[in-house]
């Protein structure tokens, strides 16, 4: 049996057309290109940065075809919004579940994850008798570079 590697990105394209299919959406270039710029990022990126990366590559698409398509990817299950303190909407490839560590001051943002806080939620939920669905964890701060340190 012949072996053959799939394409990167090639999942996230076919849900994307799925997805596009099954509610009667048009398939687009457009919708192809930025999933592409959008699947490349390491991170969480602001529609804005997004759409200068994608404008760099594609320079024909506009910033309210970014922010919209941005908005279906999300409902399609292949981006997640995160709305930190700042008030700046952010993008982010869904993976396993994280927490955030925020800087005021930058803005830098970085994941992490830890079991025992996780196995704290659960026992405070037990405990007064909550069934979790869902919960984000931000910590906000200083970066070590903004202190100085």
């Amino acid at each position: 049996m012949l072996y053959v590697p799939r394409m990167a990105h090639d999942l996230e394209r076919e849900a994307l057309a799925r997805y596009l299919d099954d509610r009667s959406l048009k398939r687009t270039r457009q919708r192809e290109a930025i999933l592409e710029v959008f699947l490349d990022v390491i991170g969480h990126i602001s529609s804005e940065d997004l759409y200068q990366r994608v404008r760099e590559k594609y320079p024909g698409i506009g910033y309210t075809t970014v922010y919209r398509t941005m908005k279906i990817f999300c409902e399609a299950g292949l981006a997640v919004e995160r709305a930190f303190e700042d008030g700046v909407t952010r993008y982010e490839i869904p993976h396993e579940h994280h927490d955030h560590l925020v800087c005021t001051r930058c803005g830098r943002i970085v994941e992490f994850e830890c079991r025992m806080i996780e196995s704290a939620q659960d026992q405070i939920a037990l405990e007064y008798g909550f069934r979790l669905l869902r919960h984000r964890h931000e910590l906000y701060g200083h970066c070590p570079d903004c202190r100085g340190a």
